[in-house]
């Protein structure tokens, strides 16, 4: 069970994650969790540079492991990057010890100061402890391109219909979720570049600015 809008209580309840970017600007945030992996990211950043499209990649540390050259591009075309742990850890279902320590190994290959826990789990206790080193990313959008119950089409207007101004949307770049990426990702770009919107990657600077 999950909701595809973060509703505002949860976010006012929990005031120490990002949810969202607070700005007046048309500007929407994508992001992409559990890559890289070379069947999925480069066509990823192909069609974001088609718009000239900046985003933030949540990355598994054994992938970017396993493709060290694809996480540099992504570095290299002007996108942001977070740790998602180095193999995928649920955060309910793990000690905080081994939890941390394989956050440390992600760290190790993707230093940067932002952090999104593997499915949104992370206990209190944890959620703690690494607010003292990271800032902790989550969304208020949730595209649902990892559920085989959803269609392609559902997963599009899940985006277009609840993304609004500083919405930080996830999608993912991975083997399970590519199928229906190709048909989101351009779509959800068309939709809203035709709006006026641009995309933007979450950075230090993003949330000082704002």
């Amino acid at each position: 069970m999950y909701l595809v809008k973060t509703p505002k209580l949860v976010q006012a309840l929990m005031p120490a994650y990002l949810w969202k970017v607070n700005t007046s600007e048309k500007v929407i945030h994508l992001t992409f969790d559990d890559g890289p992996v070379p069947e999925i990211t480069p066509w990823v950043l192909d069609t974001l540079a088609q718009y000239n499209a900046k985003a933030t990649f949540f990355c598994v540390g054994e992938n970017v492991e396993r493709n060290p050259d694809l996480y540099q591009r992504i570095l290299r075309e002007g996108h942001s990057t977070g740790n998602h742990t180095f193999n995928h850890v649920n955060g309910w279902e793990t000690e905080n010890l081994p939890y941390f320590h394989n956050i440390r190994h992600c760290a190790r290959l993707v230093k940067s100061p932002l952090f999104r826990p593997p499915y949104g789990r992370i206990t209190p206790a944890q959620r703690m402890f690494l607010e003292r080193h990271y800032r902790i990313v989550m969304w208020d959008v949730l595209s649902g391109d990892f559920d085989p119950e959803l269609s392609p089409e559902q997963c599009l207007l899940n985006v277009t219909e609840n993304a609004r101004r500083g919405s930080i949307v996830v999608m993912h770049d991975s083997v399970k979720a590519s199928p229906k990426l190709r048909y989101i990702l351009p779509r959800v770009l068309e939709h809203f570049s035709g709006r006026g919107y641009s995309f933007d990657l979450i950075s230090q600077e993003t949330l000082v600015a704002h």
